[in-house]
């Protein structure tokens, strides 16, 4: 189904034909927050290559990793709403404070595979355009992580050995989730969960494979736990001055690199996600499955976090989070 999708999207832009371009030259800072060999900062540079190429040049896209611009975190929304950045990758978790809408994708196993994370994208992607649109926004392309699983110091077997870990989430639904487990959660940007395991700040972290591999956690932590927690989504996009103020045929350009990008990238989390857990087994990592007991405790502390959520959406958030419920 997946690669069927993926098929589809790229099919679409093989009828796209070059255009002509004015000489005037739009240049663009795109906000990353993860290092330069991150799965959706390299992502982010593939789209600034793609948009350059077809746009022939009159786009110029600048992929600052790292947060180094200094936006980062729940207030991206607002910075490229208000023009401080005028694009950005942004993990949609950390922005669900200012929009419920972008909690979605990090529901507690509402989904359990990628072809299933893809179709609750399809289903929500008009949402997520209104509410990008809601802020001064055009949502150019959105992608996910690898399933976030739970890298722990001391090996987790049972929900009990999760008490009093302090664990290191990415957004309010992973806290309460962690949280209704018997683990303390604890929020804090991304650059200073390395230091903060060394400290003994934190002694776990709910994540990828594919950031445990990024972190070399192996050099601190000893196991992974897999749990199919989410497939959280990342999204890259632009302030509307800016979208408004190209012309067509650049937005055409732009459009046609990201539905590339989009397919591209989820690809790549599926291959990344295989590759990240066989590297961090090399350099020693105990890399577990959940057993039944443990399933069990993460579907009932779900159900809770999923209902709370559905509590405060609306009708068609409603409904589309209906068909993915057991």
């Amino acid at each position: 189904m997946l690669k069927k999708i993926l098929s589809i999207t790229a099919a679409c832009f093989l009828l796209w034909t070059p255009q002509v371009f004015s000489q005037s030259t739009i240049n663009l800072d795109l906000n990353a927050i993860y290092g330069a060999n991150n799965l959706h900062t390299l992502g982010a540079v593939d789209f600034a290559e793609r948009v350059k190429e077809y746009s022939q040049g009159s786009i110029q896209i600048t992929v600052h990793p790292g947060g180094s611009l200094g936006f980062s975190g729940p207030e991206l929304l607002r910075s490229v709403r208000d023009g401080l950045v005028p694009m950005s990758d942004i993990l949609m978790g950390v922005v669900a404070g200012s929009e419920h809408v972008f909690g979605m994708s990090s529901l507690p196993r509402l989904v359990s595979d990628f072809d299933e994370s893809r179709q609750l994208y399809e289903a929500a992607k008009p949402a997520y355009e209104k509410a990008a649109a809601k802020w001064k926004q055009k949502l150019l392309y959105a992608a996910p992580w690898p399933p976030s699983g739970l890298v722990t110091k001391n090996i987790v077997n049972t929900t009990a050995d999760l008490n009093n870990l302090k664990t290191r989430t990415y957004d309010r639904n992973g806290a309460e989730f962690l949280r209704a487990l018997g683990s303390s959660p604890v929020s804090m940007p991304w650059g200073e969960v390395y230091s903060s395991l060394t400290t003994g700040t934190i002694d776990s972290v709910l994540t990828s494979s594919e950031s445990a591999k990024d972190g070399k956690f192996w050099e601190i932590l000893n196991g992974f736990k897999i749990i199919n927690y989410a497939y959280p989504l990342n999204m890259v996009t632009i302030n509307l001055d800016y979208w408004n103020a190209m012309s067509k045929a650049q937005q055409d350009a732009m459009l046609k690199a990201a539905a590339e990008t989009e397919a591209a990238q989820w690809k790549k989390a599926i291959s990344s996600n295989d590759e990240g857990l066989a590297i961090i087994k090399e350099n020693g990592m105990n890399v577990s499955d959940a057993d039944s007991a443990f399933v069990t405790a993460m579907n009932n502390a779900a159900k809770i976090i999923i209902d709370e959520y559905r509590s405060k959406a609306d009708k068609e958030v409603n409904d589309i989070i209906g068909k993915f419920t057991k």
